[in-house]
Protein backbone atom coordinates (compact mmCIF):
# COMPACT_ATOMS: atom_id res chain seq x y z
CA UNK A 1 0.00 0.00 0.00
CA UNK A 2 1.10 3.81 -0.42
CA UNK A 3 2.06 5.91 2.41
CA UNK A 4 -0.90 7.57 3.05
CA UNK A 5 -3.30 4.26 2.66
CA UNK A 6 -0.72 2.60 5.26
CA UNK A 7 -1.85 5.46 7.41
CA UNK A 8 -5.03 4.46 6.55
CA UNK A 9 -5.14 0.92 7.22
CA UNK A 10 -3.07 2.05 10.73
CA UNK A 11 -5.80 4.00 12.18
CA UNK A 12 -8.45 1.38 10.91
CA UNK A 13 -6.69 -1.64 12.67
CA UNK A 14 -6.62 0.35 15.96
CA UNK A 15 -9.82 1.45 16.27
CA UNK A 16 -10.91 -1.91 15.32
CA UNK A 17 -8.93 -3.49 18.16
CA UNK A 18 -10.03 -0.61 20.38
CA UNK A 19 -13.45 -1.35 20.03
CA UNK A 20 -12.94 -4.51 21.31
CA UNK A 21 -10.87 -3.55 24.37
CA UNK A 22 -7.41 -4.17 23.29
CA UNK A 23 -5.17 -2.01 24.78
CA UNK A 24 -3.28 -0.34 22.02
CA UNK A 25 -0.84 2.13 22.75
CA UNK A 26 1.47 1.94 20.08
CA UNK A 27 1.11 0.22 16.09
CA UNK A 28 4.27 -1.67 14.62
CA UNK A 29 3.58 -2.40 10.75
CA UNK A 30 4.70 -5.99 10.05
CA UNK A 31 4.53 -6.67 6.89
CA UNK A 32 2.83 -3.96 3.68
CA UNK A 33 2.00 -5.25 0.02
CA UNK A 34 -1.27 -5.67 -0.98
CA UNK A 35 -2.10 -5.36 2.62
CA UNK A 36 -0.40 -4.95 6.13
CA UNK A 37 0.49 -6.49 9.14
CA UNK A 38 0.40 -4.50 12.26
CA UNK A 39 1.70 -5.86 15.73
CA UNK A 40 -0.37 -3.90 18.35
CA UNK A 41 1.53 -2.66 21.56
CA UNK A 42 1.19 -4.13 24.83
CA UNK A 43 -2.02 -6.02 23.91
CA UNK A 44 0.42 -8.00 21.02
CA UNK A 45 -2.11 -8.72 18.68
CA UNK A 46 -1.35 -9.18 15.07
CA UNK A 47 -4.20 -6.92 13.05
CA UNK A 48 -4.49 -7.86 8.89
CA UNK A 49 -6.02 -4.84 7.06
CA UNK A 50 -6.88 -5.16 3.64
CA UNK A 51 -8.73 -3.03 1.18
CA UNK A 52 -12.50 -3.67 1.20
CA UNK A 53 -12.48 -5.15 -2.25
CA UNK A 54 -11.36 -8.51 -0.04
CA UNK A 55 -14.04 -8.31 2.00
CA UNK A 56 -14.79 -11.47 1.10
CA UNK A 57 -11.31 -13.01 0.86
CA UNK A 58 -10.77 -11.87 4.65
CA UNK A 59 -13.93 -13.50 5.75
CA UNK A 60 -13.02 -16.75 3.80
CA UNK A 61 -9.55 -16.31 5.27
CA UNK A 62 -10.91 -15.96 9.08
CA UNK A 63 -13.32 -19.30 8.31
CA UNK A 64 -10.69 -21.69 7.34
CA UNK A 65 -8.18 -20.66 10.31
CA UNK A 66 -11.33 -21.12 12.95
CA UNK A 67 -12.11 -24.69 11.42
CA UNK A 68 -8.26 -25.69 10.74
CA UNK A 69 -7.54 -24.63 14.58
CA UNK A 70 -10.61 -27.24 15.73
CA UNK A 71 -8.72 -29.94 13.79
CA UNK A 72 -5.25 -29.05 15.57
CA UNK A 73 -3.94 -27.68 12.13
CA UNK A 74 -0.24 -26.42 12.21
CA UNK A 75 -1.93 -22.52 11.72
CA UNK A 76 -1.75 -19.20 13.10
CA UNK A 77 -4.76 -18.46 15.15
CA UNK A 78 -7.70 -15.69 15.64
CA UNK A 79 -7.17 -13.67 18.67
CA UNK A 80 -10.39 -14.97 20.61
CA UNK A 81 -11.29 -11.53 21.72
CA UNK A 82 -12.15 -10.62 17.79
CA UNK A 83 -15.45 -13.54 17.70
CA UNK A 84 -13.35 -15.29 15.10
CA UNK A 85 -14.68 -12.45 12.02
CA UNK A 86 -13.38 -10.14 9.98
CA UNK A 87 -14.45 -6.54 10.37
CA UNK A 88 -15.49 -3.75 7.86
CA UNK A 89 -13.84 0.16 8.79
CA UNK A 90 -13.06 2.59 7.03
CA UNK A 91 -12.54 1.23 3.21
CA UNK A 92 -11.48 -1.78 4.76
CA UNK A 93 -11.25 -5.45 6.20
CA UNK A 94 -9.97 -6.16 9.42
CA UNK A 95 -9.13 -9.23 11.15
CA UNK A 96 -7.68 -10.02 14.50
CA UNK A 97 -4.95 -13.00 15.17
CA UNK A 98 -2.54 -13.90 17.77
CA UNK A 99 0.55 -12.62 17.59
CA UNK A 100 3.99 -15.08 17.29
CA UNK A 101 7.39 -14.09 18.36
CA UNK A 102 9.77 -15.63 15.56
CA UNK A 103 12.42 -18.34 16.67
CA UNK A 104 14.79 -16.93 13.99
CA UNK A 105 15.83 -20.61 13.96
CA UNK A 106 15.48 -21.79 9.89
CA UNK A 107 13.08 -25.26 9.64
CA UNK A 108 14.41 -28.40 8.61
CA UNK A 109 13.18 -29.96 5.80
CA UNK A 110 11.69 -33.16 7.76
CA UNK A 111 10.09 -30.53 10.21
CA UNK A 112 8.75 -28.43 7.24
CA UNK A 113 7.12 -31.69 5.56
CA UNK A 114 6.35 -32.73 9.07
CA UNK A 115 4.58 -29.59 9.50
CA UNK A 116 2.48 -29.56 6.00
CA UNK A 117 1.31 -33.55 6.29
CA UNK A 118 -0.53 -32.56 9.43
CA UNK A 119 -1.85 -29.17 7.64
CA UNK A 120 -3.24 -31.18 4.98
CA UNK A 121 -4.52 -33.63 7.47
CA UNK A 122 -6.85 -30.80 9.45
CA UNK A 123 -7.78 -29.61 5.85
CA UNK A 124 -9.23 -33.05 4.87
CA UNK A 125 -11.55 -32.78 8.20
CA UNK A 126 -12.58 -29.13 7.28
CA UNK A 127 -15.84 -28.65 5.29
CA UNK A 128 -14.93 -25.97 3.07
CA UNK A 129 -15.92 -24.86 -0.39
CA UNK A 130 -13.00 -23.52 -2.44
CA UNK A 131 -11.81 -22.61 -5.99
CA UNK A 132 -10.11 -25.81 -7.78
CA UNK A 133 -6.40 -24.80 -9.04
CA UNK A 134 -7.26 -25.12 -12.28
CA UNK A 135 -9.94 -22.00 -11.92
CA UNK A 136 -6.76 -20.24 -10.42
CA UNK A 137 -4.99 -20.84 -13.39
CA UNK A 138 -7.84 -19.64 -15.82
CA UNK A 139 -8.07 -16.45 -13.46
CA UNK A 140 -4.13 -16.20 -14.48
CA UNK A 141 -5.14 -16.49 -18.27
CA UNK A 142 -7.67 -13.91 -18.45
CA UNK A 143 -5.14 -11.11 -16.89
CA UNK A 144 -2.57 -12.30 -19.97
CA UNK A 145 -5.59 -12.11 -22.51
CA UNK A 146 -6.52 -8.91 -20.76
CA UNK A 147 -4.00 -5.81 -22.49
CA UNK A 148 -5.59 -3.19 -20.36
CA UNK A 149 -4.77 -5.63 -17.02
CA UNK A 150 -1.03 -6.58 -18.12
CA UNK A 151 0.16 -3.55 -20.80
CA UNK A 152 3.55 -3.82 -20.56
CA UNK A 153 3.94 -7.84 -21.53
CA UNK A 154 4.67 -8.33 -25.20
CA UNK A 155 2.99 -9.98 -27.73
CA UNK A 156 5.76 -13.09 -27.73
CA UNK A 157 5.72 -13.21 -24.10
CA UNK A 158 2.06 -13.04 -23.88
CA UNK A 159 1.46 -16.00 -26.13
CA UNK A 160 4.29 -17.67 -24.36
CA UNK A 161 2.51 -17.29 -21.12
CA UNK A 162 -0.90 -18.01 -21.57
CA UNK A 163 0.29 -21.26 -24.26
CA UNK A 164 2.45 -22.29 -20.99
CA UNK A 165 -0.81 -22.24 -18.34
CA UNK A 166 -3.02 -23.75 -20.26
CA UNK A 167 -0.38 -26.65 -21.14
CA UNK A 168 0.43 -26.91 -17.66
CA UNK A 169 -2.94 -27.06 -15.91
CA UNK A 170 -4.10 -29.63 -18.77
CA UNK A 171 -1.32 -31.64 -17.64
CA UNK A 172 -2.02 -31.54 -14.34
CA UNK A 173 -5.64 -32.01 -14.60
CA UNK A 174 -4.82 -35.59 -16.21
CA UNK A 175 -2.70 -36.44 -14.14
CA UNK A 176 -4.89 -38.49 -11.70
CA UNK A 177 -3.66 -37.50 -8.42
CA UNK A 178 -6.31 -37.38 -5.16
CA UNK A 179 -7.57 -33.91 -5.09
CA UNK A 180 -8.23 -32.39 -1.46
CA UNK A 181 -8.47 -28.84 0.07
CA UNK A 182 -4.82 -27.26 0.00
CA UNK A 183 -3.01 -24.39 1.62
CA UNK A 184 -2.37 -22.91 -1.93
CA UNK A 185 0.77 -20.82 -1.40
CA UNK A 186 2.91 -22.41 1.45
CA UNK A 187 5.70 -21.25 0.83
CA UNK A 188 8.52 -20.44 3.26
CA UNK A 189 7.42 -16.49 3.31
CA UNK A 190 3.56 -18.27 5.09
CA UNK A 191 5.39 -20.34 7.47
CA UNK A 192 5.87 -19.28 10.65
CA UNK A 193 9.12 -20.43 12.73
CA UNK A 194 7.45 -20.11 16.25
CA UNK A 195 8.16 -22.20 19.56
CA UNK A 196 5.17 -24.14 18.91
CA UNK A 197 6.97 -25.49 16.02
CA UNK A 198 6.17 -24.21 11.86
CA UNK A 199 2.64 -22.56 11.94
CA UNK A 200 1.02 -21.62 8.52
CA UNK A 201 -0.30 -18.14 7.55
CA UNK A 202 -1.99 -16.50 4.70
CA UNK A 203 -4.55 -18.87 4.33
CA UNK A 204 -7.52 -17.15 1.97
CA UNK A 205 -5.51 -19.00 -0.99
CA UNK A 206 -7.15 -22.13 -0.37
CA UNK A 207 -7.95 -23.92 -3.14
CA UNK A 208 -8.65 -27.96 -4.24
CA UNK A 209 -6.13 -29.95 -5.72
CA UNK A 210 -3.43 -32.35 -5.50
CA UNK A 211 -1.25 -32.40 -2.39
CA UNK A 212 1.67 -32.06 -4.67
CA UNK A 213 1.23 -28.75 -5.61
CA UNK A 214 1.18 -27.34 -2.17
CA UNK A 215 4.75 -29.22 -1.82
CA UNK A 216 6.10 -27.44 -4.29
CA UNK A 217 5.80 -24.15 -2.68
CA UNK A 218 7.88 -25.75 -0.30
CA UNK A 219 11.62 -25.77 -0.60
CA UNK A 220 12.90 -29.04 -2.94
CA UNK A 221 14.67 -30.59 0.21
CA UNK A 222 10.61 -30.69 1.93
CA UNK A 223 9.70 -33.15 -1.16
CA UNK A 224 12.16 -35.59 -0.08
CA UNK A 225 10.40 -35.90 3.51
CA UNK A 226 6.98 -36.00 1.76
CA UNK A 227 5.68 -39.86 2.20
CA UNK A 228 3.92 -40.78 -1.23
CA UNK A 229 4.48 -37.51 -3.27
CA UNK A 230 4.62 -38.10 -6.87
CA UNK A 231 7.59 -36.12 -7.60
CA UNK A 232 7.50 -35.75 -11.47
CA UNK A 233 3.78 -34.14 -10.75
CA UNK A 234 5.48 -32.06 -8.26
CA UNK A 235 7.85 -30.33 -10.65
CA UNK A 236 5.14 -29.89 -13.10
CA UNK A 237 3.23 -27.83 -10.53
CA UNK A 238 6.54 -26.29 -9.54
CA UNK A 239 6.67 -24.78 -12.96
CA UNK A 240 2.70 -24.32 -12.94
CA UNK A 241 3.18 -21.97 -9.81
CA UNK A 242 6.15 -19.66 -11.34
CA UNK A 243 4.03 -19.26 -14.11
CA UNK A 244 0.91 -18.29 -11.86
CA UNK A 245 3.25 -15.76 -9.49
CA UNK A 246 5.37 -14.22 -12.90
CA UNK A 247 1.59 -13.77 -14.39
CA UNK A 248 0.78 -11.87 -11.27
CA UNK A 249 3.74 -9.81 -11.47
CA UNK A 250 2.75 -8.33 -14.84
CA UNK A 251 -0.75 -6.54 -13.94
CA UNK A 252 -0.79 -2.92 -13.62
CA UNK A 253 -1.73 -2.66 -10.43
CA UNK A 254 0.90 -5.29 -8.94
CA UNK A 255 2.57 -4.05 -5.43
CA UNK A 256 4.87 -6.41 -4.86
CA UNK A 257 8.41 -5.00 -3.99
CA UNK A 258 10.60 -6.04 -6.84
CA UNK A 259 8.08 -6.77 -9.06
CA UNK A 260 9.39 -5.22 -12.53
CA UNK A 261 12.50 -7.72 -11.83
CA UNK A 262 10.44 -10.99 -11.33
CA UNK A 263 8.52 -9.98 -14.08
CA UNK A 264 11.68 -10.76 -16.57
CA UNK A 265 13.13 -13.76 -14.27
CA UNK A 266 9.93 -15.55 -13.84
CA UNK A 267 9.15 -15.95 -17.76
CA UNK A 268 12.72 -17.24 -18.39
CA UNK A 269 12.23 -19.34 -14.98
CA UNK A 270 8.91 -20.82 -16.40
CA UNK A 271 11.39 -21.13 -19.87
CA UNK A 272 13.79 -23.34 -18.05
CA UNK A 273 11.40 -25.55 -16.17
CA UNK A 274 9.38 -26.11 -19.35
CA UNK A 275 12.68 -26.86 -20.96
CA UNK A 276 13.29 -29.55 -17.74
Amino acid sequence: MEASEVRRAVQAGWSTASELGLQVDDVVVVHNSDRVALRLVPCDVLVRVAPAAHQAGSEFEVEVARRLAEADGPVAELEPRSGYRAYSRDGFAVSLWKYYEPTGSEIAPAEYADALVRLHAALRRADLEAPHVTDRVADAQKEVGNRARTPALSGPDREFLSDALGRLSSSISRGGAGEQLLHGEPHPGNVLSTRRGPLFVDLGTCCRGPIEFDIAHAPEEVAEHYPGANHDLIRQCRVLSLALFTTWRWRHDDQLPNGHYWRVAGLNQVRAGLRR
